[in-house]
């Protein structure tokens, strides 16, 4: 698992980005895959859930995701519990409670992972492309504030995610990014086969989230690239399988 030195200075607030050992799933699912939307053995992801939430001292029911659809849409937690199949759809969770830990999946996209250590607020986002550009993890700071958190108090760490050496796109794709700030040309450059670009996904949701008034950083790890430690859509597509595995990055308050 990893950690972000951003978040790591807070001491009444613990986080995980976990890697995909340590689980007990095989196959495309080896062996961390907490993703209920697979096609893994549901009992292997309850398990692997359950793990995940013994590193924060908490039960399986206490971890709590969302069914994802890559939206601005974010849910503030309070006393609800739900189960997943069956989990609310959103993109990013926010809380002042101690006693749940909010988590987010990833097979390339990136998990965004905040918190006001002063304040008692955090959250956990969920931005692929769509969400980046259409401003998730933003979503989730203005949910975070209306909780009592301040955000210039307010740290951010982006996750593992497509690195830009392996995110090639097609030449339509910069379009809406460029409508939105012609600036963000710089998060764009030629890829080797010709007419396609590399994108840049951390450095274009750091630049987002640093505008917005909150200091972020970056693990900086691959999930395409380094198959051994992460769950890739991409890479299980290039290889032509039907399915991937979901990685789990999640925060809590400590009791």
């Amino acid at each position: 698992m990893i950690l972000a030195p951003t978040l790591a200075d807070f001491d009444g607030v613990a986080h995980r980005f976990f890697t995909r050992g340590g689980g007990v799933s095989a196959g495309l699912y080896s062996s961390l895959n907490c993703g209920y939307g697979s096609g893994d053995d549901q009992a292997n992801v309850r398990e692997n859930r359950r793990r995940a939430a013994g590193h924060f001292d908490r039960s399986e029911p206490d971890l709590l995701t969302v069914h994802q659809i890559h939206s601005t849409d974010v849910l503030t937690v309070a006393d609800q519990r739900w189960t997943s199949p069956g989990a609310p759809k959103a993109d990013a969770l926010v809380t002042d409670r101690p006693g749940v830990v909010l988590g987010v999946l990833a097979a390339d996209c990136a998990p965004v992972l905040l918190a006001d250590g002063r304040a008692g607020v955090i959250g956990a986002a969920h931005a692929g492309w769509k969400g980046a550009l259409g401003g998730i993890v933003e979503a989730a700071i203005t949910a975070m504030e209306r909780l009592g958190a301040r955000r210039e108090q307010i740290s951010a760490a982006i996750g593992p995610c497509i690195g830009r050496e392996s995110y090639e796109v097609g030449p339509e794709f910069p379009a809406p990014f460029l409508a939105q700030d012609s600036a963000n040309a710089a998060f764009f450059r030629s890829a080797p086969r010709a007419g396609h670009l590399l994108f840049d996904l951390a450095g274009y949701l750091g630049n987002r989230i640093a505008r917005a008034g909150v200091a972020a950083s970056a693990t900086g790890h691959d999930t395409l690239a380094a198959t051994e430690d992460f769950f890739s859509y991409r890479r299980n597509t290039l290889c032509g399988e039907q399915d991937y595995g979901r990685g789990l990055s999640a925060i809590a308050l400590r009791n």
